[in-house]
């Protein structure tokens, strides 16, 4: 329930659009393919720049826009752990819950936060901090059914495997 990683530092209102663009969603369906596309209206690279274990932070209403479940997906494909942002859009949170993606708002994280940066985030104590500059943020723990969900890689696997929802 910890992760330490490089920092892509994205702004405000990063929609659904701009994590995979809609002109996608029908002509390719493997989602390590649709991940090759991932925020290429923001950085036409920056899906090769993106490594397994690095982590997004963003502003606020993360994920807004449309209901579309492959935002979460890509940005998971590419080996994103956690995304922390100022806030999320609702159905966004959700979706990355139910597929297993860390999903943590965090107030002030952007201003704490640039590209390049080494960010360590630890679910059970509330705590993102900036290794690179020293800056320790904190943000309401998860509560244990977020965390089991998680741990089992998302709703699906968790309720297959016998979890309850409470």
């Amino acid at each position: 329930m910890r992760f330490r990683g490089r920092v892509w530092k994205l702004g405000d209102d990063i929609n659904t659009d701009l994590i995979i663009s809609g002109r996608y969603k029908y002509d390719i369906t493997d989602i390590k393919e649709l991940a090759k596309h991932a925020f290429e209206d923001l950085d036409p690279l920056l899906h090769e720049k993106i490594r397994p274990g690095d982590i997004i932070v963003a502003g606020v209403n993360f994920g807004c826009g449309s209901s579309r479940e492959h935002a979460p997906l890509v940005i998971k494909a590419l080996g994103v752990r956690v995304v922390v942002a100022e806030s999320f859009a609702r159905i966004f949170y959700r979706n990355a819950i139910n597929i297993g993606l860390a999903a943590v708002e965090c107030p002030g994280v952007s201003q704490a936060f640039e590209d390049g940066d080494v960010a360590e985030v630890d679910l059970m104590r509330g705590v993102v901090r900036n290794a690179t500059r020293n800056i320790e943020l904190k943000f309401a723990p998860w509560p244990p059914l977020l965390r089991r969900i998680y741990m089992a890689g998302g709703l699906v696997n968790y309720i297959k495997s016998g979890g309850k929802l409470e």
